[in-house]
């Protein structure tokens, strides 16, 4: 989080250093989001992963492209780089899953 929350006040070769860390530590919880999914729909392993990364990740970058159009590409790369603080707020969703035992 913290690399991303800094990416666009840096310059060019910081950039894309922090970009190559931002995208492996990204990529290294594919594995975890697509287990997770194949959790909530046993037997569907192809149409988790599918819509997990193809028709979500599409969906997402529809809009990030419609966005900027609309208000600029430094608009979204800002936006972008706060995303990852939304994202740990799920910390703080409430646990919904069945107590075994």
């Amino acid at each position: 989080m913290p690399f991303t929350l800094i990416l666009p006040h840096v310059g060019l070769t910081t950039t894309i250093i922090l970009s190559g860390i931002i995208g492996v530590t990204i990529a290294s919880t594919f594995p975890a989001i697509v287990v997770y999914g194949q959790d909530l729909m046993p037997g569907r392993v192809g149409m988790v992963s599918g819509l997990f990364f193809g028709f979500i990740g599409g969906i997402g970058a529809a809009m990030l492209g419609g966005l900027a159009d609309w208000e600029g590409i430094t608009f979204v790369f800002d936006l972008c780089s706060v995303l990852p603080v939304i994202g740990i707020l799920t910390v703080l969703l409430p646990d919904t899953r069945e107590r075994q035992g």
